[in-house]
């Protein structure tokens, strides 16, 4: 009896983590086909005070509030990592990571009034900004 149950457990684990794979593999398939309109938009902030936590923390703050942009698929906040190649830039302090499904989008967003309200509240805390944007290739 032990046996039978341990095989059906066996079994029905199994089937219930191929099962999630599978279920997870139409989706990851789907995500990895590339949109010919995706476009990237990389804003790197360097503060005026850049030893200050306090203008970091606000600057991330004002951050957060431009998540609530319905045509921005995935944002992303971040700092500089702790590493250490002759090629990588670490002088910035905040960076802010954009992907939406077209510059189109991208266009809507920049003109948004929570962008707008955004640069006009919280630009005096940089002193220099630069923008990568990409699309597909």
């Amino acid at each position: 009896m032990n046996k039978l149950s341990r095989r059906s457990f066996l079994g029905s684990s199994a089937f219930l983590s191929l099962a999630s794979v599978l279920g997870f593999v139409p989706s990851l398939y789907k995500s990895r086909q590339k949109k010919k309109d995706m476009f990237v938009h990389h804003v790197y902030f360097w503060l005026k005070n850049p030893d200050s936590a306090a203008d970091k923390a606000k600057l991330i703050e004002g951050l957060n509030t431009l998540k609530s942009i319905k045509q921005i698929k995935m944002a992303h906040i971040g700092v500089p990592a702790n590493t250490n190649r002759s090629v990588i830039e670490r002088g910035y302090a905040v960076s802010w990571l954009l992907f939406f499904d077209n510059q189109q989008e991208q266009d809507v967003y920049q003109e948004h009034p929570v962008h707008l309200k955004f640069v006009e509240n919280y630009s005096h805390l940089w002193e220099k900004v630069i923008v990568y944007d990409s699309v597909d290739a």
